[in-house]
């Protein structure tokens, strides 16, 4: 009961006082224990206006950027979604809430497997998970209406916007190792096209189309 009402005052004062309407986004968000996602040291302060780590020099989103991009995705209750950088797995539990099946993949195993777990003890079987390099994207799944990179990348991965639909929706970082712009990338018959959401600051994305390991 702790947690629900620090989970309630979270949506209220970081999230819809900042302008997040999504009333399916908001719900998500009230509902899912983000506090399970980190480390039991950490558990007092997962619903505070700040990322946290989780290990591997990997981040939890700061919740209001875990609610802007997903706002930003515009899901569809029957919307396939690929997400770029699995880490705690908290993000890929939001998705869960609103569509049809989340296709997600993290570099990194043991963040993986611990993720893979804790999504499974949630019930969250609408998530397909695997270990690989996500910049490739997953072209065995595609095409997919929205795609959510959840690191900093040097430049929109073109595999990635290859992967979209036709009306799809890429939401990912973009720009140095130290800050970037977040990004809405919209596909349709015209051609593709970007808008600015405002400025960020995300772990690299590491991988053949991202930054270089090391």
């Amino acid at each position: 009961m702790k947690f629900k009402r620090i989970r309630e005052k979270m949506v209220a004062t970081q999230i819809e006082a900042r302008g997040i309407h999504d009333q399916r986004v908001l719900e998500a968000m009230r509902k899912i224990p983000r506090h399970l996602f980190v480390s039991e040291a950490l558990q007092d302060q997962a619903y505070g206006d700040f990322p946290l780590p989780i290990g591997e020099g990997q981040t939890i989103s700061q919740p209001y950027i875990v609610a802007e991009m997903t706002q930003a995705l515009e899901l569809a209750k029957d919307d396939r979604v690929l997400e770029l950088g699995t880490g705690s797995g908290y993000q890929a539990a939001i998705l869960a809430e609103l569509a049809f099946r989340v296709y997600t993949i993290e570099r990194i195993r043991e963040l993986f497997m611990r993720a893979r777990k804790l999504l499974d003890q949630l019930g969250y079987h609408n998530v397909v998970a695997r270990c690989s390099d996500g910049t490739l994207g997953w072209p065995d799944e595609s095409p997919f209406d929205a795609i959510i990179v959840t690191a900093g990348a040097p430049e929109v991965p073109e595999k990635l916007v290859q992967q979209l639909t036709m009306g799809g929706r890429l939401v990912i970082p973009v720009g140095n190792r130290f800050s970037q712009r977040l990004l809405k990338i919209h596909r349709d018959e015209d051609g593709v096209h970007t808008t600015d959401l405002g400025g960020c600051r995300f772990v690299k994305l590491i991988g053949n189309h991202g930054w270089k390991e090391g």
